[in-house]
């Protein structure tokens, strides 16, 4: 809300291809304000933007679990180190844990192997009223899978499908399957969590210099670093493809943990309040129990 005349600056137009050398992954804009104020008072401000955010966003979740008419899912991916968990945690720290649902997904279940690549995401789908987070995503299937063509093999696709159009098809299953839901009330926002290489970098060795970090680390982390221009052409033509007026990619810029904290939080607190939902009416039954309730309290 406070920052919604940056929002456009994220917003990946729909029809257009994404180069993801035209985003900084450390904003301009917040890195003319550190230039001219110093990182420690710009990190103080954002900190408390955020805490307004946090105060309107708990507001709008309140509403939205109230109406259980819509529901929301975020769709949250990055490349490793990126600080999916961390936004996660501050972001959502405010809501009521009842109204909210985080899914991490990882390697396929053989079942889930035998099934559509969407099947094992519907079942995580938030319920009305509620606000579900997919911590990576069936984006995976056009992201890690599109780098690594191998593990089609693995997912059983038949080889006679796997031809030329074969990633366009994906892109459009994911579009239907995000205007179906769309059309049945659970919005659709999707952040991709931008860092540079070097940010990347920096932050997996601060993993190792920190022993209580270790257990963050991975060798796979750095196998996947060497396909960094594999994956960033990956998202382009993902994001590209994807970008909707009804599920609309936003690119986070997250060199700085706090600005892409702020940016998330502010642009979800915009678009649940832009349903323009209101609390239920109360029946004319429902009024009187309640007139019933304060009188017998009142009388105690």
């Amino acid at each position: 809300m406070v920052l919604r005349k940056f929002h456009r600056q994220f917003f990946v137009q729909p029809g257009e291809a994404l180069s993801l050398k035209d985003h900084d992954p450390d904003w301009s804009s917040s890195k003319d304000l550190i230039d001219r104020y110093g990182e420690e008072r710009v990190q103080k401000v954002a900190k408390r933007l955020l805490r307004k955010n946090l105060e309107n966003l708990s507001g709008a979740q309140e509403l939205l679990w109230a109406s259980d008419t819509f529901g929301i899912l975020i769709v949250l991916q990055a490349m490793d180190a990126a600080g999916k968990d961390g936004l996660i945690k501050h972001v959502m720290t405010g809501l009521n844990p009842q109204g909210c649902q985080v899914h991490g997904f990882k390697q396929p279940s053989a079942l889930e192997i035998n099934h559509n690549f969407l099947w094992r995401y519907m079942k995580a789908l938030p319920e009305r009223g509620c606000i579900g987070i997919f911590n990576r995503s069936y984006y995976e299937d056009v992201l890690v899978v599109k780098v690594h063509p191998d593990i089609l093999e693995s997912q059983k696709v038949p080889p006679v499908l796997r031809q030329t159009d074969f990633w366009k098809s994906r892109y459009s299953d994911i579009r239907h399957f995000e205007k179906h839901l769309v059309r049945n009330g659970i919005l659709v926002l999707k952040f991709f969590l931008h860092i540079s290489k070097k940010e990347q970098k920096d932050r997996f060795m601060a993993r190792l210099d920190n022993p209580d970090k270790h257990w963050k680390f991975s060798a796979n982390d750095l196998r996947e670093r060497a396909y960094w221009k594999d994956y960033m052409k990956a998202y382009e033509e993902a994001l590209s493809a994807t970008s909707t007026e009804w599920a609309p990619w936003y690119v986070i810029p997250a060199n700085h943990k706090w600005a892409a904290r702020t940016l998330v939080a502010d642009i979800l607190t915009d678009t649940i309040r832009s349903l323009g939902l209101k609390f239920p009416k109360l029946t004319a039954v429902k009024e009187a129990e309640l007139t019933a309730a304060r009188a017998h309290l009142a009388a105690e």
